[in-house]
């Protein structure tokens, strides 16, 4: 967290966003793998770059997660799973 707050904070806002959507939503393994940790990276990136973190990222923050996580087993897969009955019946 200390990285993430040396950030300036419009990605600060935009890191706290992208983390909550992705605990929500994103893949199961998130806790234990360095999806988190790649973001700060690419972000401190941006920075240096001096680029604005919607310039990195785009307006729609949920649609960047997504397409960070498309090829990943997510909470959403398994609540799709579970409403349908029928495992693997969500996107892959």
């Amino acid at each position: 967290m200390a990285r993430v707050q040396a950030l300036p904070p419009d990605y600060q806002i935009v890191y706290k966003e992208m983390q909550r959507y992705l605990f929500k939503v994103g893949p199961i393994d998130l806790p234990d793998g360095h999806l988190l940790s790649g973001i700060v990276d690419f972000f401190e990136e941006g920075v240096a770059a001096g680029q604005g973190v919607l310039e990195l990222i785009g307006d729609d923050v949920a649609a960047f997660c997504d397409d960070l996580v498309k090829d990943s087993r997510t909470h959403a897969d398994i609540y799709q799973e579970s409403i349908s009955g029928k495992p693997g019946t969500a996107k892959k």
